[in-house]
């Protein structure tokens, strides 16, 4: 894993850690000042209202005195309190210490007694002073004001201590983002060793450390691990089936090469037409036998290409049937298919027809003379058993675990013409299909070989 990797996604982090950090303080500044210059304009509001109460109730001297009594209990801080006669003059002004800056003519403008709510800047400092106008009997007005300057100094304060936070957040935003980023990318690092190992050694039996977790990158490891395993099998596949060919194809080429030899050498033209003959001969043995190879190879590791879809039963086999009904009456055997037509399987008929025609050559190719070749079916619990049941020699017990292997041929079997492959295809094939093959013999009475697919939907 190049460190460019993980440092862009460590800054990637730490500085969306930081923009949300910075937005939230803002956010929060925000609304401090907004609720704190709500509570000011709400506390001046009422102020102005009691004032004015007191102002009704005792006169200028009550107002005073209540204004002195607020002064001496601390209730709040000073505040600016003017009042006007009718004839504008001033009966009445008291101000806090240190509000010199203001421009307090602004108050005795028509507009700003004729307005409810008037402000005031001091650009100096930039704080603003609020003043509530209320207008009672006789001309009188009372004015209260309130200067934002104990506001500022808090919200000053806020952004002071926030600076500081936001350094502290940096800090952590950049450790969090550097940890976070090794932790997360472990299981890329996983899979980017493995795959050096297997580049390295060219074995693909390496596997990435996966923790059985949901998240993605683990997830990916998994499906690197199945495709490592699909890979090994393929090409442990393709390493079995060179073997095979080289050691299947040796006889026949052996032979094939025999016969032409004799025939080049004969001079006779009849020999060496009869030489062609068992030279074309062999020729089909040899392909049947890379045919066959082939395919079982593909059916083992996966790759067989299946049309599947729902196939009557009975068509393929009576099809098969059809192929060697003329060997079967030539050898007096008598060939019979009896399948339900309402049975249905799910897989490739094409694949099925080669599966169920392997097995019925060989019960015809052993049975014989006044003998019979049964094929049947049943459908039991959402699957289908198909048997081809035949009257032949039987197979001796020490063989059955092993006639499904390539190549091998029994005692009984090795005097016909064969290549050993037709039941190692035939299983190679139904369990591509989900599938699964038995066989049941008793030598003298015959054999049944069954296979079980799974039944079509409805």
């Amino acid at each position: 894993m190049r460190p460019a990797l993980a440092l862009r996604l460590g800054l990637w982090y730490g500085a969306s850690f930081l923009v949300s950090a910075i937005a939230l303080s803002v956010f929060t500044y925000v609304l401090l000042a907004r609720a704190l210059a709500a509570q000011d304009h709400n506390v001046l509001e009422s102020m102005l209202a009691r004032y004015t109460a007191e102002f009704q109730r005792g006169g200028l001297v009550g107002l005073q005195h209540l204004i002195a009594a607020d002064e001496g209990e601390g209730r709040h801080e000073r505040l600016l309190v003017r009042v006007v006669d009718a004839r504008t003059e001033i009966v009445y002004f008291s101000e806090p210490p240190g509000w010199g800056g203001f421009d307090l003519s602004v108050l005795d403008r028509p507009l700003a007694r004729d307005s409810e709510w008037t402000t005031i800047a001091h650009p100096p400092d930039g704080s603003v002073l609020e003043v509530g106008t209320r207008r009672i009997g006789g001309g009188v007005t009372i004015q209260v004001g309130r200067s934002s300057h104990v506001r500022d100094d808090l919200l000053a304060n806020f952004r002071a201590r926030s600076l500081e936070v936001m350094l502290l957040t940096a800090l952590i935003a950049a450790a969090g983002g550097l940890v976070l980023t090794y932790v997360g990318l472990a299981p890329l690092r996983a899979l980017e060793n493995t795959v050096r190992s297997i580049l390295a050694t060219g074995r693909f039996d390496a596997r990435v450390a996966t923790t059985g977790t949901r998240d993605p990158l683990d997830e990916l490891g998994s499906l690197v691990n199945d495709m490592l395993g699909r890979i090994q099998t393929l090409l442990a596949g393709m390493r079995g089936a060179l073997d095979n060919v080289a050691h299947d194809l040796r006889t026949p080429l052996t032979r094939f090469r025999n016969v032409a030899e004799a025939a080049l050498v004969s001079g006779d033209p009849a020999a060496v037409r009869d030489g062609l003959a068992h030279a074309l001969e062999e020729a089909g043995r040899v392909n049947a036998t890379l045919t066959a190879l082939m395919d079982i190879s593909e059916a083992e590791t996966g790759t067989m290409r299946l049309a599947l879809g729902a196939v009557s039963l009975r068509e393929v086999a009576d099809e098969a049937v059809a192929l060697y009904a003329d060997e079967a009456e030539e050898k007096g055997v008598a060939l019979r298919s009896a399948i339900d037509p309402a049975v249905h399987v799910h897989g490739d008929p094409t694949r099925l027809r080669q599966v169920l025609a392997n097995l019925i050559e060989n019960a015809v190719k052993y049975t014989p003379a006044g003998g019979r070749v049964d094929v049947e079916a049943e459908a039991r619990d959402g699957a289908v058993t198909a048997s081809v049941r035949d009257t032949g020699p039987g197979i001796e017990a020490e063989d059955l675990p092993f006639v499904w292997d390539r190549l091998y041929r029994g005692d009984v079997s090795r005097s016909a013409r064969g290549v050993g492959l037709g039941l190692s295809l035939v299983k190679a094939i139904v369990e591509a299909h989900g599938g699964t093959v038995a066989v049941d013999s008793t030598p003298g009475r015959g054999s049944v070989f069954s296979l079980t697919l799974p039944a079509a939907r409805p």
